[in-house]
């Protein structure tokens, strides 16, 4: 076997050993590139790996991590959810399929202000799951929309794992927030139709339907929705419309999220500590991980493993699509075992050479990519959204992933979406950036 072979096994066994022992994914990875540096690199790894952690640990792009998962714990705590169910449910409550419009609906508001699937599903979920219960909605059905709802917190901006991929593909990060818009209102309209199709279909599982309401009543109750409205305005509308940046707009979205907690009453010095404490501990989860990827994909560069992962793409002539159905069922069996970050970041440092020699646009692979780990987040074991849902529901992995697996196929539905009609993610940042 040639040198490139042995490096690509011992790269693959170390991190299954690393992470099958439990070890932390962040140390997996720094481990891995120790390893890699070690017995593949003629370099001594200790200078290289320090300044490539501080390089990749004050990026400007990534001070907005911290400020977007920040606001989205305010928002979790402010009693957002109770405002989203009254404000939405007069409207869908007359669709096929009724109030169980409000995950799917509720989901996308919520993920166009906390950036976070975990943070939407279990915001939703709060208010959403005794409403829908003692409504007699099906159990299934209910479950599964709030699981595969929940994951539009990775795509509609602003989205933290697009942060993260901008950092790490060295893409703009308010291109990316751009091109997640229609993908995002694409994937709400799918699940929303699918859940009126399967209504029509089972009209005997949509549960009590409430009477109808007259306009003027509709329109009373959104009000509820004008605080969430107003915030989602200041955070897209002030980086869509170049007044700020990304960073600059979280800031603003922290200021939205305060007094909107402290209007709703819910405003304490308790929910303030938790709410930044649960943010620092999350946001130095992913900066480690960051960091700790960073070392691994400069070990892996100096292997040569991209280059011959590029060099490999070449040899088998695969097209783009070829390309991208063999990194789809890649990213799915990973979804497996690990959560979305750690997926974008193991997978970097040979991914992004093989997608670049395919010619294939990054901006375009950043939303399709946030959308198969979208897939990732509602399957089992690791699944953040059904272990969110398990702790909020009491029931099993395996009977929520049953219930959720509708929605997955119309995730991949939308990803063959975009694959055969990519103009769903480019035009609108060509159209407003050029």
């Amino acid at each position: 076997m040639d040198s490139i072979t042995i490096a690509t096994i011992v790269l693959i066994i170390s991190l299954l050993v690393l992470l099958g022992t439990g070890v932390w994914i962040a140390l997996s990875l720094l481990s891995t590139a120790l390893i890699m540096f070690t017995f593949f690199a003629p370099l001594d790894p200790g200078s290289i790996m320090s300044a490539t952690m501080w390089d990749a640990s004050w990026g400007w792009a990534l001070t907005a991590l911290p400020l977007f998962v920040w606001m989205g714990e305010i928002l979790m705590r402010s009693g957002l959810s109770s405002s989203l169910f009254r404000g939405l449910s007069p409207w869908v409550a007359g669709l096929p399929g009724g109030l169980m419009h409000v995950n799917v609906i509720g989901c996308g508001v919520m993920a166009a202000v906390s950036g976070s699937s975990a943070v939407t599903c279990a915001t939703v979920g709060r208010m959403s799951i005794p409403e829908l219960s003692a409504r007699n909605y099906d159990r299934r059905m209910m479950i599964g929309s709030l699981a595969g709802a929940g994951t539009f917190g990775l795509l509609i901006p602003p989205s933290i794992i697009m942060i993260v991929y901008g950092v790490i593909a060295q893409q703009s990060v308010a291109r990316l927030f751009i091109a997640g818009i229609v993908p995002g209102v694409m994937l709400i309209v799918l699940f929303s139709g699918y859940i009126a199709i399967w209504s029509r279909l089972h009209p005997d599982k949509q549960g009590d339907q409430p009477p109808r309401i007259p306009f003027t009543e509709k329109l009373r109750a959104s009000k509820e929705l004008l605080p969430v409205v107003a915030l989602i305005i200041a955070i897209i509308g002030s980086i869509y419309g170049g007044i700020a940046t990304p960073t600059e707009a979280a800031s603003i979205g922290i200021v939205g999220a305060l007094i909107l907690a402290f209007v709703n009453g819910t405003m304490s010095k308790t929910m303030f500590m938790e709410s930044l404490l649960s943010a620092t501990r999350i946001s130095c989860m992913i900066s480690f991980i960051i960091a700790c990827a960073a070392c691994l994909s400069i070990a892996v560069g100096f292997a040569d493993l991209p280059r011959a992962a590029a060099n490999w793409v070449n040899q088998f002539d695969l097209s783009a699509t070829v390309l991208i159905v063999v990194l789809t069922f890649f990213f799915l069996i990973l979804g497996c075992f690990l959560e979305g970050i750690s997926i974008l970041v193991l997978s970097s440092s040979v991914v992004l050479p093989m997608i670049k020699a395919a010619g294939i646009d990054p901006i375009w692979f950043g939303v399709y990519a946030v959308i198969v780990i979208e897939c990732a987040q509602i399957t089992p074991p690791v699944g953040f959204n059904l272990i969110v849902l398990k702790s909020m529901t009491g029931r099993g992995i395996g009977e929520i992933a049953l219930a959720t697996f509708p929605f997955l196929c119309v995730l991949l539905l939308a990803i063959v979406l975009i694959v055969v009609f990519p103009q769903i993610v480019t035009f609108l940042p060509d159209l407003m950036l050029g």
